[in-house]
């Protein structure tokens, strides 16, 4: 899979990211970086959606059920948004499943919960279904992301 198809839009992202957290500050509620985010992807002519409703699939089945986002960036991109003292295990997981259910290829973690905004990047593999740790020039880190639990993240 070529993610690097994906890194001008996934900057652009982050780059609004960082702008709402300069502007918020860090450790509000999830619901007010939302709209914020909304409003700075707005403000840059970035296409997206907040709390968007995405149809899920199992095997080749569209599932009538869906899942709603907290933000899909140019209909390709999950952002999942955390305000939380530190990210763990589980919001990786809601963000993977996120990507498989949906066949989303990327997803980005941000955390407003920190002085410094903290980020993730992944990408999913289409054939092994598995989400992908990236860098910032979308290149896979070759690490075993479950392994990793307790390493830093790479902040952006």
């Amino acid at each position: 899979m070529d993610f690097k198809k994906y890194k001008l839009i996934v900057y652009r992202t982050i780059g609004a990211a960082m702008d709402v957290h300069n502007e918020l500050n860090w450790g509000l509620l999830e619901p007010l970086y939302n709209e914020a985010m909304h409003l700075e992807l707005q403000d840059k002519g970035i296409a997206h959606e907040t709390l968007k409703h995405l149809p899920c699939y199992y095997k080749h089945h569209k599932m009538e059920k869906y899942y709603q986002m907290d933000l899909v960036v140019q209909d390709d991109v999950i952002v999942e948004m955390k305000s939380v003292s530190e990210l763990i295990p589980a919001h990786r997981a809601q963000l993977f499943n996120y990507m498989r259910i949906t066949r989303k290829p990327i997803g980005i973690l941000i955390n407003f919960g920190q002085p410094k905004l903290q980020g993730e990047r992944y990408g999913l593999d289409p054939i092994t279904n598995e989400c992908l740790l990236l860098d910032k020039d979308m290149n896979i880190v070759n690490i075993d992301v479950n392994d990793q639990e307790e390493e830093e993240r790479e902040e952006i």
